[in-house]
């Protein structure tokens, strides 16, 4: 066991898929779908296996075309998703409780799921002819340990209940979207996506109030 080797493969695997898989809680919250979490780690697994199994060939992907596709699905979904979360307040404003289902958020986990293990991919493909035991085996755990948070995890999203979950998703949609944008210009850390989603949560959350607002009370007369 190479355990430095170990250890890249599983912090890079841990960082990335923990990312796509609180993307998986947020759309499963606005969902109540567990397809949510196969959406996600089917667009994983299509990277991984590839990886696993072709080595280098993973690698010679345009990752800027990949970031481009990934992140203008999640513009489209992100701005679909606050329109809804701004119907949502306005049934509540009315007195109205009607669950809305969000078409394509499918699609959009689906996309996360593969754009995070590309990432990691890209890493991994670096660490597995230098030590494909140690490499594998902390590809392997990593998935195992996001797997495991994201089951402890799910019984807390269950209880979220009303339009806020639409805006924290819309939020991270759109946080990862302008970051895979940004980062087709240059290199960017992770980091800077908790300052995108509270920037993102605060603008939907005020646009899908305010609209709200603005619709007149229907007349009794």
């Amino acid at each position: 066991m190479e355990y430095a080797i170990f250890l890249a493969a599983l912090g890079i695997t841990v960082l990335e898929l923990s990312e796509a898989f609180a993307s998986a809680l947020g759309i499963y919250a606005t969902t109540r779908d567990p397809m949510s979490f196969a959406s996600v780690s089917l667009g994983i697994a299509v990277i991984f296996v590839p990886t696993v199994f072709l080595g280098g060939a993973i690698a010679q992907l345009p990752l800027v075309a990949v970031r481009i596709v990934a992140a203008t699905l999640l513009l489209y979904f992100g701005i679909r998703l606050t329109k809804s979360a701004r119907r949502a307040f306005l049934k509540i404003r009315k007195g109205v409780h009607v669950e809305e289902k969000e078409r394509g958020l499918f699609a959009t986990g689906f996309s996360i799921g593969a754009i995070e293990a590309f990432e990691a991919a890209i890493v991994l493909v670096a660490l597995l002819p230098n030590g494909f035991y140690s490499a594998i085996t902390g590809l392997l755990a990593g998935v195992f340990l996001v797997l495991a948070g994201t089951y402890v995890l799910r019984g807390q999203v269950r209880r979220m209940k009303g339009p806020y979950i639409k805006v924290f998703v819309a939020a991270l949609l759109l946080a990862f979207s302008t970051f895979w944008y940004l980062e087709t210009l240059r290199s960017l850390p992770d980091l800077i996506l908790v300052p995108l989603f509270a920037l993102y949560a605060a603008l939907v959350t005020w646009y899908a109030k305010h609209m709200a607002q603005k619709v007149p009370e229907p007349s009794n007369t």
